[in-house]
């Protein structure tokens, strides 16, 4: 397996995605098309990996680097599109000292359903057949415009007719062509040359490795089920895929113990690292990126995470949205919780109805459950901030860090102009606005004095009926 070669085909703009985007960075499931490939490449064992790319190289090439790691993934550049041949000839040249006993596989760039399963058996039958070459057929679920399988009377694959070139009775063929190949390198090498473009597309059909096959014995035919071969032409096309891509990962993380209030109403991105044993995740929710969820964990509706981390226990109340965030063990986000990047929430944190954090670091049993601001923050554990509370950290030109430590007490409607500091088991009377530090067990107050005219309400209004008439 390791010594197999995987050339991916992805040159095409894919001009029915009516998208200023290449097709193969369109995303599945968070995952760019071109990288579903790669990963099916690198599940099944493959030593070298060949990416033959033609529109918007560089930006292909760029998301690959920024994946893999630079030059991780060979680049074949095909400047003209001329056929699936003739992409197979210019990712030959990035290959010059490859050996011809090595296997070449050759996937589609836009096809990410297909199973790594399925090109180690591609892999298994090209060793071991007489032609040196094995290929993937499939029975789609009605007519379509893909190459068909003719056969001869002793079921030996004979040759791939296209579908521009079939005739009427050829086009009733169910058996069609998957797209998928596996060869021996030097049959490839050997058999690419002799291919022409005479056909109704006058390109270079790669097809037309199957009709060389014939002569020394025919090449291997795996059939598979169509929806694992379903390519992306279109908008259409890239939503019925990624559904079933997400049912298989929704289904994959629950064998390992995670209920789905509705597996069709949350979507959950590849790249989801783990979700711990008895975590719940209800309808409407939304896993992006990179995110590891610990075990006993409570995602209730709406929430949005991406690029998160999760400790155990934790209760994630309805429409809460995280980003880049931390959150420990046994706390309690939401509901409308908005943790913005750089935010680190300890053990036993409350964060609660719209409170908004950004570069916030919550250290244990510390508190902020209503409608406060918290940015570029240091809170310190049990310290209680209360409603409508905002760190004032921009003044226009730099961001500037508050302190609140251990223990403090930030009343309701207070303002903490950055930067500043509030002592250790201090309090911050309601509605001060906070400009120097305060020191331990200290109160700090910023509000003028009440006062109460007796009478003056009654006087007003009497003043204003009289004004109306």
């Amino acid at each position: 397996m390791s010594s197999a070669i995987v050339m991916i085909m992805a040159a095409g703009l894919g001009t029915r995605m009516k998208s200023r985007k290449t097709k193969v960075l369109h995303e599945v499931a968070g995952r760019p098309l071109i990288c579903w490939a790669v990963e099916t490449a690198k599940e099944a064992g493959a030593g070298k990996i060949v990416a033959i790319l033609g529109h918007q190289l560089e930006n292909v090439k760029s998301s690959l680097d920024e994946r893999y790691g630079e030059n991780e993934i060979v680049i074949a550049h095909q400047k003209e599109q001329n056929g699936t041949g003739h992409a197979v000839r210019c990712a030959l040249e990035a290959i010059t000292d490859e050996p011809d006993d090595k296997i070449v596989v050759i996937l589609s760039g836009d096809a990410p359903l297909l199973k790594a399963q399925r090109v180690k058996a591609l892999i298994d039958a090209a060793a071991s057949s007489q032609s040196h070459m094995a290929l993937l057929s499939t029975k789609p679920p009605m007519r379509m415009p893909y190459g068909r399988l003719i056969r001869d009377e002793n079921d030996k694959l004979v040759k791939i007719i296209e579908d521009a070139d079939a005739s009427d009775k050829q086009k009733e063929i169910n058996e069609v062509n998957a797209g998928f190949y596996a060869i021996r390198l030097g049959e490839l090498r050997k058999s690419i040359g002799g291919i022409n473009s005479n056909n109704a597309q006058g390109e270079i059909y790669l097809t037309d490795l199957a009709e060389i096959a014939y002569k020394s014995g025919g090449a291997e035919v795996l059939d598979v089920p169509f929806e694992e071969t379903s390519g992306i032409n279109n908008r259409v096309d890239l939503a019925n895929v990624s559904k079933v891509a997400q049912r298989r990962i929704v289904e994959s993380h629950m064998t390992k113990g995670v209920t789905f209030q509705d597996p069709a109403q949350t979507y959950v991105d590849a790249d989801i690292e783990e979700i711990g044993a008895d975590t719940f995740i209800a309808a409407g929710v939304q896993l992006r990126g990179e995110i590891k969820i610990g075990s006993g964990v409570f995602i209730d509706t709406g929430c949005v995470l991406t690029n998160v981390e999760i400790g155990d226990d934790i209760h994630l109340k309805p429409y809460s949205v995280l980003s880049d965030s931390k959150v420990g063990n046994e706390s309690v986000i939401g509901p409308f919780t908005h943790c913005r990047p750089g935010t680190v929430v300890e053990e036993n944190v409350k964060l609660g109805n719209f409170v908004e954090t950004k570069k916030a670091h919550f250290k244990n049993g510390s508190k902020a459950s209503h409608l406060s601001y918290l940015g570029d923050a240091s809170i310190g554990s049990k310290a209680n901030i209360g409603c409508g509370t905002i760190t004032c950290n921009y003044d226009g030109f730099n961001k500037h860090k508050t302190v609140i430590e251990s223990g403090a007490f930030i009343g309701s409607d207070s303002q903490l102009v950055a930067p500043v500091t509030i002592g250790r088991d201090a309090f911050v009377g309601s509605g001060t606005t906070v400009t120097k530090d305060v020191p331990r067990s200290g109160l700090a107050l910023s509000r003028s004095k009440q006062v109460n005219v007796d009478g003056w309400a009654d006087r007003f209004r009497d003043a204003q009926e009289k004004r109306k008439k």
